[in-house]
């Protein structure tokens, strides 16, 4: 499994990429605006700064929604570099752009998916990956983990080339069990991954070691 990180903060995008298991970045404009990034210029600039970080698999987002707009904005962020996966979203001329781009080597994330048959759309027109929302589909009380499953089952029915990046992860378990029914990627904040690391018996059992080996430091007493 893939794990990106949804932010375009680059203090948390270091601290991931140097824990040693970031694979890529995902960005859209409103977490751009959380981190004060107006103006196209700002933006271009931010993602020249992620990509300096990351090793691969930047999506960045268009913010175009007719057919000719997607693939003018598209094509000017595939060529900032060769990291960024243009982000496009689940409409008609998004499906229609993502062909596009599929047939000239661009590569492609189609996201705000919630269907299966949205899923199918996007593989149909040979996106890289496809962002199903599982926390946006848990607020409004829909399994968002069953559509993860639904999808990749779909997939593998077929061998689809589009990978599942799970989007829009809100806690570790969330995680997990998108690793347990086969998601390829998992999009999520900081807190999510390093969320990972803790439990308390590894840190009950590290004290205990540090505790017994500072015992084992100490000098005997002098009779």
């Amino acid at each position: 499994m893939k794990f990106f990180i949804d932010t375009a903060n680059l203090d948390e995008i270091k601290e991931a990429h140097d824990l040693g298991v970031l694979d890529g970045v995902t960005t859209n404009p409103s977490l751009m605006a959380k981190e004060g990034i107006t103006g196209d210029e700002n933006i271009i600039g931010h993602y020249k700064a992620i990509c300096d970080i990351v090793d691969d698999n930047v999506s960045a987002e268009v913010i175009a929604t007719d057919y000719e707009g997607i693939i003018r904005e598209g094509e000017a962020l595939a060529k900032l570099d060769d990291k960024i996966v243009v982000k496009v979203p689940m409409i008609k001329d998004g499906v229609k752009a993502i062909k596009y781009f599929s047939n000239n080597g661009i590569r492609t994330n189609c996201t705000l998916v919630f269907s299966a048959g949205q899923a199918i759309l996007a593989a149909k027109a040979g996106a890289s990956y496809v962002s199903p929302f599982i926390g946006r589909l848990d607020d409004i009380s829909t399994n968002g983990l069953e559509l993860i499953e639904q999808i990749v089952s779909i997939y593998q029915n077929y061998g689809f080339a589009t990978e599942v990046l799970a989007a829009s992860i809100r806690h570790t378990m969330h995680l997990i069990n998108c690793a347990e029914i086969g998601a390829d990627v998992v999009t999520c904040p900081l807190k999510v991954i390093t969320g990972l690391l803790k439990h308390p018996l590894t840190d009950k059992g590290l004290e205990q070691f540090l505790n017994d080996h500072k015992k084992a430091q100490q000098k005997p007493a002098i009779a």
